[in-house]
């Protein structure tokens, strides 16, 4: 995990912010997600039949693997200085290739951009959710997130 300064990121565009390691994608998870979202399809959720569907076997859904991106960059990197994170959206979503269940995972994060509001910083971050041993993604998203900075008392209680 790299560890990177809140007063250090705006220096960063550009930059890879860090790498995660691999992480597995399970049916077990595939099917959980399933239930939790009612999209029980049974290209996510029927191993069986999926076998003979057109990618050789359950995939998981591409909401399923966006899900993944706060586990994966808690991995990847972390930015201290920062008091609160509140998730502002997101610009730019693709699932470029489907995600087979079993397959292992990781992010690779870079900063796009920065700018400074009121409250704090507002950064851009592509996060591309890799495939072990596969070329294309499985997704590439451009996530917003707003970092307000630490409070003096969040410094004394750490």
């Amino acid at each position: 995990m790299r560890i990177i300064s809140l007063d250090d990121l705006d220096a960063m565009k550009g930059q890879e912010l860090g790498v995660s390691t691999w992480y597995e994608v399970d049916q077990r998870r595939v099917d959980a997600f399933a239930v939790a979202t009612e999209d029980e399809q049974w290209i996510h959720t029927d191993p069986e039949r999926a076998t003979a569907g057109m990618y050789g076997g359950t995939i998981a859904h591409g909401y399923l693997i966006l899900s993944l991106l706060p586990r994966l960059t808690n991995d990847a990197y972390r930015i201290t200085g920062v008091g609160t994170r509140v998730n502002y959206g997101l610009d730019r979503v693709r699932f470029p290739a489907p995600l087979r269940t079993g397959s292992r995972v990781r992010l690779r994060a870079e900063l796009v951009s920065g700018e400074q509001m009121a409250a704090g910083l507002r950064i851009a971050v592509r996060n591309t959710v890799q495939i072990e041993q596969r070329e294309r993604p499985a997704c590439v998203a451009e996530t917003l997130t707003l970092l307000l900075p630490e409070s003096s008392a969040e410094r004394e209680n750490a």
